[in-house]
């Protein structure tokens, strides 16, 4: 089990990427990963998550990008000492490839802040 961890300006970011077999079809090159994102604000100010920008390698099918507002439909406010968790996935057309970005967040004075998603890898894991 693999962990990547960030942090930016009092926001730690920790991610947990997983190969799921059961949905992926190797042979039509459809690989799906989940992974599980924790938001951990160690700061002295609440924080606000209002946009998200991934930048997705697959080797198969070309770099993208995604972005847009919140995460999974929300704009979470982070207090200080509070946590965020959310899970999401990716279909990749390879068995490896890798994914990073960031988060727009806010302060309550309107300070904006960018609190960086670490690069994490997406690996097909045989036994």
């Amino acid at each position: 089990m693999s962990f990547f961890y960030r942090m930016t300006d009092g926001i730690r970011i920790t991610v947990q990427p997983f190969y799921v077999a059961e949905q992926s079809v190797p042979e039509m090159l459809r690989y799906v990963f989940v992974y599980h994102i924790r938001i951990e604000n160690v700061g002295d100010e609440p924080a606000q998550l209002l946009w998200r920008h991934w930048y997705i390698h697959d080797p198969v099918a070309g770099d993208s990008e995604v972005e847009g507002a919140g995460v999974i439909g929300e704009q979470p406010t982070i207090p200080p000492g509070g946590v965020h968790e959310y899970q999401s996935f990716c279909v990749l057309r390879s068995p490896a490839g890798h994914m990073e970005g960031h988060y727009e967040m806010t302060r309550p004075d309107g300070t904006r802040l960018t609190a960086a998603v670490p690069r994490f890898l997406l690996r097909v894991h045989t036994a």
